[in-house]
């Protein structure tokens, strides 16, 4: 029974409260009652623990807010200063200049065909002055039949105007270089005019005597205006060495035209030859001519 009488008392000192009377005088009628009365300071027991509960927890609560707190700074290391790389100034080269190419130039010495091809048996394309200048943007060494029975090498130029786009072939011999190489440009092949209005001669034979090759062929009939003979390029060998020879034939159009040819032995690669139809407008595609080896 003093157990009882000694909370209430605890509770009456905490809270100093003017009802502490009243609650003392329930507390021990209930002493003094039957067992629902102590049941029912079991529930007063019951809240006076909660608000002792209460109260301590609101003091520790309380005590760090009013407590200035110690913080430990958390340790962050002072990053390493990375190394600025020093610019390397890089010195602008310096460009080269690359020499512009002047091709060369040659001065025409006297009135001159200019030619389709490297060599008298091809068809005029245009006249050329003395005293023009040109450049010269080919070359080509062919065999030529400058007396008969001799045959001798010579040097043909592919030229046009300054800056032009209608060349032609015209013999070295004919024109004075005034300006660079010649034999610096590439050797060139001369593109022919192509005519379909006639065909090549149906049939081609040759045969060697000695050093002489003989090459015969069956005529076209052509017009007298449009003819213009036939072209044989044939490539032979003369002093050990192969040589372009290009030969036309303008003569009559008779029913077996010839050409005579000198082609020696002595050379790595064998001699052979193709045959043309010739008319004003250009030439007919080529047929192979059978040429006879030693």
């Amino acid at each position: 029974m003093k157990r009882f009488l000694f909370v209430p008392a605890r509770i009456a000192l905490h809270r100093g409260s003017r009802i502490a009377g009243p609650l003392f005088i329930i507390l021990l009628g209930a002493a003094c009652s039957s067992k629902p009365v102590f049941q029912d300071v079991t529930v007063v027991n019951t809240v006076v623990q909660t608000d002792v509960q209460t109260r301590e927890v609101t003091r520790i609560v309380e005590v760090p807010v009013t407590v200035t707190p110690s913080f430990t700074s958390i340790y962050s290391p002072t990053p390493t200063a990375t190394a600025t790389e020093t610019a390397t100034t890089v010195p602008t080269p310096t460009p080269t200049l690359t020499p512009t190419y002047s091709a060369p130039r040659v001065q025409i010495l006297m009135h001159s065909a200019c030619l389709f091809g490297p060599g008298v048996a091809y068809l005029y394309k245009y006249d050329l002055f003395e005293g023009n200048v040109l450049e010269v943007i080919g070359w080509q060494e062919i065999l030529s039949q400058n007396h008969p029975g001799i045959w001798e090498p010579t040097v043909w130029l592919y030229i046009q105007a300054i800056g032009g786009t209608n060349p032609c072939w015209i013999l070295s011999s004919l024109v004075k270089v005034i300006h660079g190489n010649i034999y610096e440009t590439p050797q060139y092949t001369a593109l022919l005019p192509f005519s379909e209005l006639y065909q090549p001669p149906k049939a081609v034979e040759a045969w060697r005597k000695g050093n002489e090759v003989t090459v015969l062929w069956s005529s076209v009939w052509m017009t007298e205006d449009d003819y213009r003979g036939y072209l044989v390029e044939a490539w032979v060998c003369h002093a050990g060495q192969i040589y372009f020879a290009p030969v036309n034939y303008n003569g009559v159009n008779v029913a077996h035209p010839g050409l005579i040819f000198q082609d020696e032995p002595g050379c790595s690669q064998p001699s052979n030859g193709r045959l043309y139809t010739v008319e004003k407008h250009g030439y007919t595609r080529w047929i192979r001519i059978p040429w006879p080896s030693f």
